[in-house]
């Protein structure tokens, strides 16, 4: 599996209208040679990393359940796990759009206490 890691900051200019924001993440993009797996996770968050597509056969498109038993995300969680990832969700477009990773601990308000 080959990784490409690049750190990125989205961010205003201070004091324009609608407000300041100021995003900094990481994105990993893990490759088998075939198929192409894109996960982000946020500096403020760093226990955390979403897993937002999968490439396969050279053809971007959102995650479904199958992909769950990819071995390219298997590799690519175990991985992220090892780097102190210890939460890691998928983009699904269900409810708020993410889900835990199966046998991952739910992240939000609930375990806010």
């Amino acid at each position: 599996m080959h990784v490409d890691i690049t750190h990125h900051v989205d961010e205003s200019e201070p004091g324009e209208a609608d407000g300041y924001y100021y995003y900094a993440y990481t994105l990993y993009r893990f490759s088998d040679g075939r198929d192409r797996l894109l996960a982000r996770s946020y500096d403020d968050e760093a226990d955390q990393a979403h897993f937002l597509n999968i490439e396969v056969d050279g053809r971007p498109r959102t995650m479904t359940d199958a992909d769950l038993r990819h071995p390219l995300l298997l590799a690519a969680a175990a991985y992220l796990a090892e780097a102190g990832k210890r939460r890691l969700r998928w983009l699904s477009g269900r409810g708020d759009g993410y889900e835990p990773l199966p046998d991952q601990p739910t992240i939000g308000s609930a375990e806010r206490s």
